[in-house]
């Protein structure tokens, strides 16, 4: 399905650094069980094989270099300690770099960019693998960061990324991504850059008061195998679709809410949308005839960013993880109930606000709590967010195409994709990864319900 044609490893140019190390916040120690996070970005670009070997790789390998010049930390490795006493952090060495691997593929472009069903196995072929955690001193140290570039001739280009979410949430990705597309389509010209894709990296102004850092690596240390976190394996039985809600599908779906609950105050876009998500897919269960028991619980989760919430207020391009896990439960007969949405939309938006308002509950680390409490196999849980502009990444080819979150295929229970649409900033873009039944009859309930409201 792909076929290599180069495998090199890209570092900062010289004159950068020779090493930095940022300790591991609370918020980053979290991640450090979790899988990695798979993203492919699709273009088209209509160039042939020789075009792309002879100038879309040395001005990408170009760009990546200069872009880890600001982003350092994603060409070193999160270095955890495997005696007791130590604590795991972020390490670059001068001689750290990215693995970035350079494809050719004969699969269907516009098959693979389509909103219709599609294997989900089959966007497996253009995400790279991580290197393996290798032993050293006393340490493991783990690589960040995996690239792969893949060729469609004559139709376009892909970029999938596996990075660690250790070394950084959505924001921070996305900062790097925007960072090395702009370097790549002016060529290098680092005055095109916003002041807020500069990453920050004081993690001083984390006050860990509570001792939460080290009370969560204590909890995991022993247990923890990095071996899992790195290999992903493509699942047999899913197929992956992309569903568009527009603005006028949401300003209906504010109506329909308002017009049960007057008085409720946080009904947002992402509101409605994940709540109506949630009732489709408790929905479709009954439609396929899986048997649910109508007591079980339910479990909504989804992250928030606590930049602008923390005592300093941390600015928009503090590189790390700065989120939290908002949880939300309803009974299953309350959600497949004539009021499911209502229900859904009134829970997660009082949870949201009631969160984001607790300062307390942030700093000690509350939400890991509840987190060990959920069934995962009955959560729909969010990945991404419109905030993070994904089809706003432009290495000189215009616009992606179409962005898919592979990471999706291996979430307990479902996860959902949420992003802005590529044609409409005010129009979103949802994305879901389930066995191929369960998504023809939750395709079904979606559209039926937006055209019934």
């Amino acid at each position: 399905m792909a076929s290599m044609i180069e495998q090199c490893q890209v570092a900062p140019p010289p004159g950068c650094a020779a090493e930095l190390t940022l300790p591991l916040t609370y918020f980053d120690v979290v991640w450090l069980p979790f899988r990695c996070m798979q993203r492919i970005q699709f273009y088209k670009l209509p160039i042939f094989k020789r075009d792309f070997i002879q100038t879309i790789i040395p001005t990408l390998k170009n760009s990546l270099s200069l872009a880890l010049k600001h982003y350092i930390p994603l060409a070193g490795n999160v270095v955890c300690p495997l005696n007791s006493d130590g604590y795991p952090e972020l390490r670059y060495v001068k001689g750290d770099s990215v693995s970035i691997t350079f494809s050719e593929s004969d699969m269907n472009f516009n098959y693979l960019v389509g909103n219709h069903p599609r294997n989900a196995k089959d966007f497996y072929h253009f995400i790279p693998q991580m290197a393996e955690a290798k032993r050293a001193q006393g340490v493991l140290l783990s690589p960040l960061l995996a690239i792969n570039v893949t060729l469609f001739p004559s139709y376009g280009i892909s970029i999938g990324f596996t990075h660690h979410h250790v070394v950084g949430d959505g924001a921070s990705i996305a900062g790097f991504q925007k960072t090395w597309a702009l370097l790549n389509k002016f060529g290098g010209n680092e005055q095109f850059l916003a002041n807020e894709l500069i990453p920050f990296y004081d993690r001083s102004l984390i006050k860990d008061p509570h001792g939460q850092g080290m009370s969560i690596w204590d909890d995991m240390k022993h247990k923890l195998d990095m071996s899992s976190i790195i290999v992903t394996p493509p699942p047999p039985d899913k197929v992956r679709g992309t569903f568009i809600i527009g603005r006028d599908d949401i300003t209906k779906l504010k109506k329909l809410i308002f017009s049960r609950r007057s008085n409720l105050t946080h009904v947002t876009s992402f509101t409605a949308t994940c709540a109506y998500v949630w009732t489709c897919l408790i929905k479709s269960e009954v439609a396929i005839g899986k048997e649910i028991d109508e007591n079980i619980t339910e479990f909504f989760l989804c992250a928030a960013d606590c930049r602008s919430r923390l005592n300093p207020p941390l600015p928009q391009s503090y590189f790390g993880n700065c989120l939290v896990s908002v949880i939300t439960k309803a009974s299953h007969a309350d959600l497949a109930g004539k009021e499911g949405f209502t229900i859904a939309v009134e829970l997660i938006g009082e949870t949201i606000q009631k969160r984001m308002k607790d300062e307390e509950w942030i700093v000690k680390c509350e939400c890991i709590r509840e987190f060990r409490n959920i069934d995962l196999n009955r959560t729909l849980s969010v990945s991404g967010s419109p905030k993070l502009d994904l089809y706003a990444i432009d290495f000189g080819w215009g616009r992606p195409e179409k962005v898919e979150f592979i990471s999706i295929d291996s979430a307990s229970g479902i996860a959902m994709s949420l992003s802005k649409y590529k044609d409409s900033d005010e129009d979103l873009e949802v994305g879901l990864s389930l066995p191929k039944t369960q998504m023809s009859a939750f395709a079904a309930i979606f559209t039926h319900g937006l055209s019934f409201f």
